[in-house]
Order: C-alpha cells, then structure tokens, then sequence
C-alpha cells in the first residue's frame, strides 16, 4: 500500500502535483481527464466524499484539478487518493460492456441498458404526473364554470391597503420576463463556469419552453383578462395561463432543484423557500387582478409538467455521461495500476 505522506515520483503517468505553495490548496495534473466530461464527474463526487476535502474543481479542458483540502493535510496524501479514484475508474469502464470498431480502436460505445431503464422510469413518472395535472386542471374548470373565479378575487380585492399593494407589486416583479432573464443567465453563467453543461443547457431548454409553450397556450384559449377593477400593473396578451405563475414554477423550480443538489444538508429549507416564493408570485397576481385563479392554477399545473420533462432529461444526461467511457484513454491508466 502506497505511503500517503511520501511524494508521488516524478515521471508518474497518473498524478503529476502542479502547485503546493499555500496549505490546504493545491493543483494537480491528472492523466485521462482531458476531454473526459465523465472522469470529471467521477473525481469530483469521489474526492467531495471525503470530509478532508473541501472543494474540488476538475477542468477536462486543461486536466487540471484544484482541491481544497484541511491545512494540516500533506498534498501528496491528495495525490495519492486522486491516483487511485483514476485506477478505479479504470478498473470500473474495464467492467462495462463495449462495442469497438476494431481491437486497437478505443471503446467508442457502452450498453444503452441503463440509460434505457432511466428513459422508462421518467416515462413513468411523467405519465403519473401528467394525470395528476390533468385532474388538477380538470377542477379548475369546474371552479371556472362555477363562478368562483370572480367571487375569489372579490374576496380578494377587500385586503387591499397601500402598504400590501407596494409589497405585491415588488413580489409580482419577481415573476417578470426581464427579471427572470437575469437569472436565467447569471445561473447559466455559473454552471458553464463550474463545468456542468448540463445545467446550463437544460435551463435554457426550460426558459425558452415555458415562454413558447405560455405564448401558445394563450393563443388558443385567447381568454380576457378580468376587469373587476383598476389594475396597479401594465398586462398584456391574454389571461390564460398565467405565465408569471407558469415561468415561476419552471425557472425558480429549477433553480431550487440544483441547489438542493448542490446543498442537501439544507434541501428542506432550499424546497420550502422555493414552493414559498413560487406560490407568492402566483398570489400577486391574484391580489393585482390581472388573472383568474384558474389561470394561475393551469400556469402552476402546465409549469410543473415542464419542469419535471426537463430534470428528466438532465439527470437521463448527466447518467448517460458518467458510463459514455469512450474518451478515456484506458491503455495509458492500466500501464500506472
């Protein structure tokens, strides 16, 4: 078994320690892990479970990985755990079946087995989701038909003061295109940064979704907006569905969703803080007037839909990345075991 303590030699294929110059942060050249989206996801949530290690950051563009790690910790003890995360990774693609052009070629394809069993379980769940929406939307038309709708915002429009109507109109500003814009590309920007392409890509998937599958739906239903008083905001376009609540749910979802992920000692508050904020934009609109309760419920119903599609289709992904082993150059890490 390897010393921890004694430095990795100089010629390793593996490992190579690039900087050691302040303690508790070091940088490290790692064999494979160019162009290898996959041996970065692995060497990240390998080296994050251990609790001397703070921060991992895996570049594949450059093979570098930046740990940051506790003080009294010797960098080289690091060197030697990213050298065998790689040696198991190794050992671990050698175990998976693949489909090769030739004998000398490098593995270019794995069994699609798993990704299978992950498109029919989110099939699944669409499909149970999908009907649960369908009844949700179902007794919204019942409330629609029944009236409801304006004895609800009637109620409503009792607990307006001065003060509650500055708070709804900040909150509703949430909910607005060009606030969501921001935020859209300020995560973007920050998952791109962090190499994880399929957050990026996948929000704006979801944005741009929501806003088209919005812009159509109140097309085809071209339903008026109520009028049962003055407006304290500028509305466009029709009623039906609220796109406020329907871009909330998506966008601030997915938002909530990653950073759960990221954070799961705080998932619960993470969940609560984002279902709040969601149904409080939905609220605002209410209390301003500019939508139908059903609206709101058929945008939270038609949003969640969205939403759950697109998670999906991130975590099918990111799967299907972390067993895609095709770019890892196997030959060269098998010489190091």
């Amino acid at each position: 078994m390897p010393n921890p303590q004694s430095p990795i030699p100089n010629g390793n294929p593996l490992i190579q320690v690039l900087h050691t110059a302040v303690k508790g942060r070091a940088r490290y050249k790692v064999s494979g892990l160019y162009y290898s989206e996959s041996l970065k996801i692995y060497l990240e949530s390998k080296l994050l479970e251990e609790k001397i290690i703070t921060q991992v950051r895996a570049n594949p563009t450059t093979g570098n990985v930046l740990v940051l790690f506790h003080p009294e910790i010797n960098p080289n003890a690091i060197a030697w755990l990213l050298q065998e995360i790689v040696v198991n990774y190794t050992k671990l693609i050698r175990k998976l079946p693949v489909k090769t052009a030739n004998t000398n070629a490098a593995p270019t394809k794995v069994n699609n087995l798993p990704v299978q069993k992950q498109l029919n379980k989110a099939g699944n769940k669409l499909v149970l989701l999908s009907g649960a929406v369908s009844t949700f939307i179902l007794c919204a038309t019942l409330l629609r038909r029944s009236g409801l709708d304006e004895v609800i915002l009637l109620t409503i429009q009792k607990l307006h003061t001065p003060l509650l109507d500055r708070i709804m109109v900040g909150i509703t500003f949430l909910g607005e295109p060009l606030v969501l814009l921001l935020v859209c590309l300020g995560l973007a920007t920050r998952s791109a940064y962090n190499q994880r392409p399929w957050e990026a890509t996948t929000l704006g998937l979801a944005a741009v979704g929501a806003i088209g599958l919005n812009i159509f739906l109140k097309k085809l239903f071209s339903r008026a907006r109520p009028a049962l008083w003055d407006h304290l905001v500028n509305v466009r376009h029709y009623s039906f569905p609220s796109g406020h609540a329907m871009a909330s749910m998506v966008i601030y979802g997915f938002i909530g969703y990653i950073l759960a992920k990221q954070f799961p000692q705080h998932r619960r508050l993470i969940f609560v803080g984002t279902a709040v904020l969601i149904l409080a934009i939905g609220l605002t609109r209410l209390y301003l007037g500019v939508h139908w309760p059903t609206d709101v419920i058929a945008g939270y119903a038609v949003g969640l839909v969205w939403l759950t599609a697109c998670i999906q289709r991130m975590e099918i992904g990111e799967k299907f990345s972390l067993v895609d082993y095709g770019d890892l150059p196997t030959e060269t890490l098998l010489t190091a075991n």
